[in-house]
């Protein structure tokens, strides 16, 4: 098998139908509009006409211009005005996909991966009331302890510390020591 099949056979592995299908409901639900019947789910999305108005139903204005003729250059423009939007949006750099990934559907898994991470995002967004996809972030658990407490605690000697009530380690010898010979 050539290197590039196995590389194609790999990303086409890490591809999972049930979250893509998680995806498009999700990407439905907030468009108001199923997708073509009949069509593949990264074909729909593959211009990015589809992904700019998403972003911009969650957040208008995110994409001013949706190209929707064209050459390729104006499509795979879509995808990159879509990039830097959710990013603006607060999505991390590193759950955005590349624009070869949908464009040349190198690897739709990671571009399945950006809409969850978009739909997290969704969460953070008290403006937005829509459907939402993927779990919810956590969020910040913040402690105020008082000065008294603190001071406690720094009498305590903690298990990390390498003693448990007098308890140590030393004096153990675990195998043979390290002999180091020399002139060998």
């Amino acid at each position: 098998m050539s290197l590039e099949r196995q590389v194609r056979a790999k990303l086409a592995s890490k591809r999972n139908p049930e979250q893509e299908k998680e995806a498009q409901e999700w990407i439905e639900g907030v468009l108001g509009a199923k997708f073509p019947p009949g069509e593949q789910f990264e074909d729909v999305l593959k211009d990015g006409t589809v992904l700019c108005q998403l972003i911009n139903k969650l957040k208008p204005g995110s994409v001013s211009k949706i190209n929707t003729s064209g050459g390729q250059f104006k499509m795979m423009e879509n995808i990159t005005n879509f990039q830097s939007a959710i990013k603006a949006y607060g999505v991390p750099d590193i759950d955005v996909f590349q624009t070869v990934d949908l464009w040349e559907k190198k690897d739709i898994a990671q571009v399945v991966s950006t809409l969850f991470a978009l739909g997290r995002e969704t969460y953070r967004h008290p403006e937005w009331n829509g459907p939402y996809l993927g779990p919810k972030p956590s969020e910040e658990c913040k402690r105020d302890f008082s000065e008294e407490v603190l001071k406690a605690g720094q009498t305590v000697i903690g298990l990390q510390a390498g003693s448990n009530k007098g308890a140590t380690q030393s004096g153990q010898n675990m195998g043979a020591g390290r002999k180091i010979l020399l002139g060998k």
